[in-house]
């Protein structure tokens, strides 16, 4: 990383040897924590399409819901990890990246929009395409405000974990 270079991740300081050694050390135990996240995201998205169909030329409501639900949490969570909690590190990977990353689907929704389109139905397919966007942006938006109204009464933990002076 170029010294003019922001980091990749603000939480890892590659400069500060015990999180150097911590990434070497905790190598397996991030990928067990996010495949284990990514199973149990994946099942409940999967079960929600077996559950709630759509005709080729309909309106994909499962995936559609699991998209912007799956924002909504995802910006709740990350104010908790960042602003509220003093996370074990293991938290954001297996919540974050494994949990909502397996349930969340915009493969499926980029595929789908193409297949509305490729069904003749593209007034659906432009629908669900700007609709998603712009409810998954707002979602994450809400989820965070939402996170914040609900935490400012308790006192935030800064990144060290202690009390702001």
């Amino acid at each position: 990383m170029r010294p003019d270079q922001p980091p990749t991740d603000p939480d890892v300081d590659l400069h500060v040897p015990g999180q150097r050694a911590e990434l070497r050390q905790g190598t397996a135990g991030l990928l067990a924590a996010v495949a284990a996240g990514g199973l149990v995201g994946g099942l409940a998205r999967h079960g929600l399409a077996v559950a709630w169909p759509h005709p080729p030329r309909g309106f994909p409501w499962a995936t559609f819901v699991v998209n912007v639900s799956g924002c909504l949490l995802i910006g709740v969570l990350m104010v908790l990890v960042t602003e509220v909690w003093r996370a074990h590190r293991l938290v954001r990977p297996f919540l974050g990246t494994g949990l909502l990353g397996g349930y969340t689907t915009f493969s499926t929704y980029a595929v789908q929009v193409q297949q509305a389109v490729a069904a003749g139905a593209v007034r659906t397919g432009l629908l669900y395409l700007a609709g998603t966007l712009l409810s998954a942006l707002a979602a994450v938006w809400a989820g965070m405000a939402l996170a914040r109204l609900a935490t400012r009464s308790k006192p935030r933990a800064g990144r060290s974990g202690r009390e702001p002076t």
